[in-house]
């Protein structure tokens, strides 16, 4: 029975609710239901709108497992996804996962959506429960000589190889590709397919800390802060430092001033 005054501080309650992890919310708001302090009251309402976030997200990512296994079918299914398709500097690095349906994966999401933080903690917690995770960099001087369509089917199928897996289905974010056998795109796959979103998050963190070294190995191009992308401070440092043999030629003509130092 709910009391109509707790014997404790009002300031201890609602430091209690604030700290209660999500499975202790509810008994606590039952047992503070009756309360009239304001403050008990305040710190009841954010609790129960946390519970409600908490639960809205637990929805959401079950959501993402469940279209998983409808996309893919019951055998082993692969999540395929890509980063650095536009990037002028380093490689278009892909990665394919595989995720057993438990244990679930709580948080996960587009890499985009995630704070590079919160994708860090991700890719640990992947990397962790995932049944395999395949990865492929095709480098520029490759993208520079086959084209990025091409570079694409290379780093899908290098991938989906490396994970060791013959998979009964290749869930892949986007268009059609043609890359591998039983391969079936989803448009924004990456936001609601839990393997394609794991995907997106280690290809993400992987292909960061690489552009994080290449960035020391060539300081002065911004490679660490923009990610090899055409940012202001990157189109300035190749039209005053020319190319380094990590920038794609085909994709900077436009910026281009000076000749080639590397």
């Amino acid at each position: 029975m709910a009391n109509m005054t707790s014997s404790h501080p009002a300031s201890q309650v609602a430091a209690e609710l604030a700290s209660a992890p999500p499975d202790q919310i509810e008994g606590l708001l039952e047992r503070y239901r009756d309360d009239p302090r304001a403050q008990v009251r305040k710190a009841c309402e954010r609790a129960r709108r946390r519970l409600d976030r908490e639960r809205a997200e637990r929805e959401r990512v079950e959501g993402m497992y469940a279209r998983m296994r409808e996309l893919g079918g019951a055998g082993v299914v692969v999540g395929v996804d890509e980063v650095g398709r536009g990037s002028v500097a380093g490689p278009l690095t892909v990665c394919a996962v595989c995720l057993p349906d438990e244990p679930r994966i709580w948080g996960v999401n587009d890499s985009k959506q995630l704070s590079p933080a919160r994708r860090e903690m991700l890719a640990v917690r992947i990397a962790e429960t995932a049944r395999a995770i395949g990865i492929c960099h095709i480098p520029p001087e490759r993208i520079d000589a086959i084209g990025m369509a091409r570079s694409l089917r290379e780093a899908v199928a290098g991938a989906v190889a490396d994970t060791g897996l013959a998979p009964d289905c290749v869930l892949m974010d986007g268009n059609p590709l043609g890359a591998v056998p039983n391969e079936r795109d989803v448009v924004h796959g990456d936001a609601t397919v839990a393997c394609i979103a794991a995907a997106s998050i280690v290809a993400k963190v992987t292909r960061d800390e690489l552009m994080v070294e290449l960035d020391a190995e060539y300081p002065g191009y911004h490679l660490a802060r923009s990610k090899g992308y055409a940012s202001p401070e990157h189109i300035q440092a190749i039209r005053e430092r020319g190319l380094t043999p990590v920038h794609r030629v085909s994709f900077c003509g436009n910026f281009l001033e000076t000749a080639r130092l590397f």
